[in-house]
């Protein structure tokens, strides 16, 4: 059975159509009651003026003055009715009542000469419906003769009650097939719907293509697949990316570890002390790049998973970071007889960011320096503030143009790389680096025209 209480796009269409056809079948209600109500005064509200009317025509004018007189059979008449009961009165304005049969209430407004007044009033208890009508009387008499006719109300109920017992069923029968025609209109909408999850449900996520047929669509479920789509496309990219790390890193990895095994047999086989002090070297140097690359990637994972949404946003002052930067790869530099300095001010350059991250970017950058910088050259760290930026120059061979772009992937290396030890990881964590600070990497040539310059702007 379906769950009800999980939301259903289904369910809530059809309650935000039923609401609004529910209103509308009441308003129909509303309106047929009245319609019906109109249609029965209008139908009697004639009859009672034909009435007041062929009353009126029998005023007639006896000794200078107006008069009515009617026989027997013509009250009965005129009073004759199966359901109602009728009242009139007939008056002049110079002679008062001249024949009636109840008092009637006066109308509410004054009334203008052959225009009929209608209202409702009480007579004798009775809700009644009165037409009221003035004339002139007939030539020769200065005066007017006023007319009254009422009549009870229960024809009229009757009428709007027969009305309305016809108008109901219409209405029920509108409203079923509205209901009807709607629900089989939003079911066979929403199998697309499915057809659609249907397709996402046998996806094969192995393959990571984007969803065909997008154009025969909804439009309305356009946006929702292009953004599937969207994903898909990251989710490939990412899962391209992966594949390529993996693979370069058991190929950075595998190096060494083979360098390794090679020089650990040969370290057991050797007996001679000079080879055998040699091989162990060899073992060192193996161990050593192992290790390199190992911290190397151990630092790229780690600034991956630190997004600028979840970075630790602390006080850094770059400058104090700056030289312990400096001071700390003082001794690899002396190695090669390089000369490292630092140019910028001795503290107050503060930013919000991760201070091992920050150190890691600057590490990276002076060791890559310092690798593939020229012995006896010299490496300088530079720090600007306001606008707070750093550089890294070296006096080395420089990185071709072309492939400034390209070192910054994983595991790429420059035509102009003849050193070994290096892995290809060192720009490329620090531009990982840099963008998780929402700051800018560039590399550029050093300041002589010569060598490398890295600028991280932030």
């Amino acid at each position: 059975m379906p769950d009800t209480t999980r939301p259903s796009l289904r369910r809530q269409l059809l309650l935000h159509l039923s609401g609004p056809l529910l209103v509308v079948l009441a308003l129909g209600a509303a309106g047929g009651m009245f319609i019906a109500r109109q249609v029965g005064y209008v139908v009697h509200d004639r009859w009672l003026l034909d009435s007041a009317m062929t009353l009126a025509a029998q005023v007639k004018v006896r000794d200078g003055h107006v008069s009515l007189a009617l026989p027997a059979a013509a009250i009965e008449m005129l009073e004759w009715d199966r359901v109602d009961s009728i009242y009139w009165q007939a008056s002049s304005a110079r002679r008062g009542n001249l024949l009636s049969n109840a008092a009637l209430p006066l109308p509410p407004r004054a009334l203008e000469p052959n225009e009929p007044q209608y209202y409702d009033a009480t007579v004798n208890g009775q809700q009644v419906r009165v037409v009221a009508l003035e004339q002139a009387a007939p030539k020769g008499v200065d005066d007017t003769v006023r007319i009254l006719v009422a009549e009870t109300m229960q024809k009229r109920d009757m009428m709007a009650g027969t009305i309305f017992a016809q108008w109901a069923p219409l209405q029920t029968a509108v409203l079923v097939l509205a209901g009807a025609f709607i629900w089989l209109a939003v079911t066979r909408n929403l199998k697309k719907v499915d057809s659609i999850a249907a397709s996402l449900g046998n996806y094969d996520a192995d393959s990571l293509v984007p969803i065909a047929d997008t154009e025969r669509m909804p439009v309305e479920i356009e946006p929702l697949t292009a953004a599937i789509n969207r994903l898909i496309l990251k989710l490939s990219e990412e899962q391209a990316l992966q594949k390529r790390f993996i693979s370069n890193a058991a190929h950075q990895l595998r190096t060494p570890l083979a360098t390794l095994q090679v020089q650990t047999q040969r370290v057991l086989r050797e007996r001679d002390p000079v080879r055998h002090d040699e091989a162990l070297g060899d073992v060192h140097r193996a161990v050593g790049r192992l290790h390199h690359v190992t911290e190397q990637l151990l630092t790229l994972m780690r600034s991956e998973r630190q997004t600028s949404r979840h970075l630790r946003q602390l006080p850094v002052d770059l400058a104090a970071l700056a030289r312990q930067e400096v001071e700390r790869w003082a001794d690899a530099a002396l190695l090669k007889e390089i000369d490292l300095g630092y140019e910028g001010p001795e503290e107050g350059v503060t930013i919000a960011g991760e201070p091992a991250l920050l150190s890691e970017l600057m590490g990276n950058l002076i060791d890559n320096a310092i690798r593939y910088g020229a012995a006896g050259g010299t490496v300088t760290l530079t720090l600007h503030d306001n606008p707070v930026w750093l550089a890294v120059d070296d006096d080395g061979p420089g990185i071709p143009e072309q492939e400034r772009g390209l070192v910054l992937e994983r595991f790429y290396r420059g035509s102009n790389s003849d050193v070994a030890g290096g892995c290809g990881l060192g720009l490329p964590i620090a531009f990982e680096i840099a963008a998780r600070h929402g700051a800018r990497l560039a590399i550029g040539t050093g300041p002589a025209g010569r060598g490398t310059r890295v600028v991280v702007a932030f």
